[in-house]
């Protein structure tokens, strides 16, 4: 009965969560969100956002070379009578013919050009016909960390080309005034004609390279895409996978949850037959023990028969033998490995 006791309370096991109540565990329930949270971005902001960034990018090289293919134009018919520009005239190649205005003339600062930082020359044009354009003359890189010598424009009568431009948002930082120039942070004509208090046209024309004034003239952005599309399929293929892993992480945890279910009916009908050997060994135990004492006591008062002793010590071999058989190294300890996996797992 003692050895039965051992047997139960060795195969007892503490109840496991089974089925999808497994699933409702804080830490499957925040990854699933997680998941769901980052597929979602994925479609709906992501790659939409690549998607757009290269869409502009072309956008953008088509202007470019549709500007070069035709001859430019007078500025008057690409700027409206606001000083605007239509979104698919950006980039056209205008001509202005007038002057600069060198007295309202004002820097940007920490504008970099093919990374490098640069200063850049906003100078004001004003046409024939009396409207007021900006004009980035070009770049020059800081002189000793500090404002570079800026070369001054040509006076009188100029014709110069340039690319019409759409002005830049407000910049968060105010002008300021360093080494004797005006400053700004952005090509804002708005601001910058508060600056002057001069009218200036709502947008502004980058000067090309080797007309009147320039001083080094900003390149044309290179016709390269980019690497936008392929950031934009890998957000789509990203979205994808994550809830495909989470399923296969699922399917692999029901997988295991069954292995582990046979394992413990496995180990349970092992108990029960161990059970059921322990208790026919202990009767045949029991019933050989009283027989052994019998015959002991009988040789014991029959003369002749062997010393007590040597049967004591036989017995106690064949019992020493047994419970080795029964508990020793020829039975792997299923119990022991068992729970070994539930130390792994949990």
């Amino acid at each position: 009965m003692a050895v039965s006791s051992t047997h139960e309370h060795r195969y007892e096991r503490a109840p496991q969560k089974k089925g999808w109540r497994t699933f409702l565990r804080p830490g499957w329930v925040f990854g699933v969100l997680a998941i769901i949270t980052f597929s979602y971005f994925s479609f709906t902001f992501l790659a939409p956002w690549q998607l757009s960034r290269d869409g502009a990018i072309v956008e953008r090289n088509d202007q470019i070379e549709a500007a070069f293919e035709v001859e430019p134009v007078p500025a008057e018919e690409v700027f409206d009578a606001q000083g605007g520009i239509e979104s698919e005239e950006e980039w056209a190649r205008v001509i202005l013919e007038g002057h600069y205005l060198p007295e309202d003339e004002v820097l940007m600062r920490n504008r970099p050009v093919d990374s490098s930082p640069a200063f850049h020359a906003l100078t004001p044009f004003q046409l024939n016909s009396g409207e007021v354009i900006l004009v980035n003359r070009g770049f020059q890189p800081p002189f000793e960390g500090g404002v570079p010598p800026m070369d001054t424009p040509p006076t009188g009568e100029q014709s110069i080309l340039g690319h019409a431009r759409f002005a830049e948002q407000t910049p968060m930082s105010p002008p300021i005034e360093d080494q004797g120039y005006r400053q700004v942070y952005g090509i804002n004509t708005e601001q910058i004609a508060e600056v002057t208090g001069t009218d200036l046209a709502q947008d502004y024309v980058q000067l090309a390279e080797g007309q009147a004034g320039e001083i080094n003239a900003i390149p044309v952005p290179m016709l390269d895409r980019g690497s936008h599309l392929s950031y934009a399929f890998q957000w789509i293929a990203f979205g994808i996978m994550a809830p495909l892993g989470l399923g296969y992480f699922i399917w692999a945890e029901l997988k295991e949850r069954r292995r582990v279910r046979r394992e413990e009916a496995e180990l349970s009908v092992d108990a029960a037959s161990a059970e059921q050997t322990t208790d026919r060994q202990d009767g045949d135990t029991d019933s050989g023990t009283m027989g052994t004492l019998r015959t002991t006591l009988l040789e014991n008062d029959t003369p002749g028969l062997a010393p007590t002793g040597t049967t004591t010590s036989a017995s106690s071999g064949a019992r020493s033998r047994m419970l080795h058989d029964r508990y020793g190294d020829s039975r792997p300890d299923h119990s022991r490995k068992f729970a070994r996996r539930q130390r792994e797992r949990f």
